[in-house]
C-alpha cells in the first residue's frame, strides 16, 4: 500500500459516499485512475465493501451489551459459532483468552430482548457452561474504522 492507497482509504472511512472526481481531487488522479486504485483495493481485500452507519437507537435496538461465554468444550466451538453467525443481534464475536472463550458484542431492542437472546438462546445451546452479561451505560466512542499508521505505507518512488 502506497501514499496514494493510503489517502484513499483515509477519504473512503471518512466519507464512503463520495464521487470518483471527489476523490480523484484529493488524490491528484484522474477519475478513471482513482476508481482503478479502489477497486484494486478491493480485489486485495483491504477494502472489504460499502454500507450505510445506521444509528442503531433510532432503528430500535437502543441496548448494547457484551456477552462473555465460556464451553464447555473445544468440539462446541463449531456448532456455537454456526449459531451465532445466524443471529442478527450479534454484532460482533470475539474468541479471546483469558477466563471466557467468546465476547459477544449484541445490540436488542430493550431488557427484556436481551433476556431472551442469553437464556433462551445462547445459555440453553449445547455446550455452554457459562454466560456474563454486561449491559453498556454510555458509547463516548464506537468507530467502525481500523487506525491507518503512516509509517505502514510503501513509497512507491523509494519503495520502502
Amino acid at each position: 500500500m502506497d501514499t496514494i492507497d493510503f489517502k484513499a482509504l483515509s477519504e473512503l472511512m471518512t466519507n464512503g459516499r463520495m464521487t470518483w472526481a471527489e476523490l480523484a481531487s484529493c488524490l491528484g488522479l484522474s477519475s478513471p485512475a482513482t476508481a482503478e486504485r479502489v477497486h484494486r483495493l478491493e480485489e486485495q481485500g483491504i477494502i472489504k465493501g460499502f454500507t450505510a452507519l445506521v444509528d442503531h437507537e433510532t432503528v430500535g435496538c437502543g441496548l448494547t451489551a457484551f456477552v462473555a461465554v465460556t464451553l464447555e468444550r473445544p468440539e462446541h466451538r463449531h456448532p456455537f459459532l454456526q449459531t451465532i453467525v445466524a443471529l442478527q443481534e450479534v454484532q460482533e464475536c470475539h474468541h479471546v483468552t483469558g477466563e471466557d472463550d467468546y465476547w459477544l458484542k449484541v445490540r436488542c431492542k430493550g431488557t427484556r430482548d436481551l433476556e431472551r437472546l442469553v437464556s433462551d438462546t445462547i445459555k440453553s445451546m449445547p455446550g455452554v457452561a457459562r454466560t456474563r452479561t454486561t449491559i453498556v451505560m454510555s458509547t463516548p466512542k464506537e468507530t467502525p474504522n481500523p487506525p491507518l499508521f503512516p509509517e505502514d505505507i510503501i513509497d512507491v518512488a523509494t519503495r520502502r
